[in-house]
């Protein structure tokens, strides 16, 4: 038996839908859309994510020397589609040890990308695209600019925005974002028809099961 769904917001309960109302409903945030519990790596996780979801399932392609894919988390049911995606990947850092990155699709108001940024807000926070972007990372072909976010302390954030959607990027240590400003990352959509990938799972990335608040 999978999990309950948690609040996108804050990792907390909700209380599911019932015969008064359809939403489900978090005691902090009020009605939210359900983070799924997550995915563990695999093809089948892949097919199931892209076929629901209604943003991006981005992905790095190719992936940076060494990183495996590790996870996959969505926003939503089977009512309202996926609202948002998460990625998770795993790989050697620029330092020592291992390192971690999220990289988040998600319509405007989910929170999702915050929540993982450790914000409290459900984006990025007042003075957010202020000045030059801080790095770009190619989306579908595309330049997009991607600020850095003032987050919590032990990991890297960058958000901006792709398609109409909020797009983040979360690694861990902060070191770890050197990835995101220097390897040239291009993002590919696995739910786009005419892509043949042979991803590489590895371990399942703790990283998506949040940190409640």
């Amino acid at each position: 038996m999978r999990a309950s769904p948690t609040c996108p917001r804050c990792f907390g309960p909700l209380r599911p839908p019932s015969a008064w109302s359809s939403a489900w409903r978090c005691g902090r945030h009020g009605d939210v859309l359900p983070l799924q519990p997550p995915r563990q790596p695999s093809a089948a996780a892949v097919e199931a994510v892209s076929q629901n979801a209604r943003v991006p399932v981005w992905l790095p392609w190719p992936l940076p020397t060494g990183w495996l894919v590790t996870g996959f988390a969505e926003v939503g049911d089977e009512r309202t589609g996926g609202r948002a995606t998460v990625v998770a990947l795993s790989g050697p850092s620029v330092t020592q040890g291992p390192a971690d990155l999220l990289i988040i699709a998600e319509e405007p108001g989910i929170g999702l990308g915050a929540a993982y940024a450790g914000l409290e807000g459900p984006d990025p926070g007042d003075g957010f695209g202020d000045g030059p972007p801080h790095a770009k990372i190619d989306v579908k072909g595309h330049p997009a600019a991607l600020w850095c976010v003032d987050a919590a302390a032990d990991r890297a954030v960058y958000a901006g925005e792709a398609l109409g959607d909020w797009l983040w990027t979360i690694a861990w240590p902060v070191e770890a974002g050197c990835l995101i400003a220097l390897a040239e990352l291009s993002l590919r959509d696995l739910r786009d028809d005419g892509q043949a990938y042979e991803l590489p799972f590895g371990a399942f990335s703790p990283r998506l099961g949040g940190e409640k608040s």
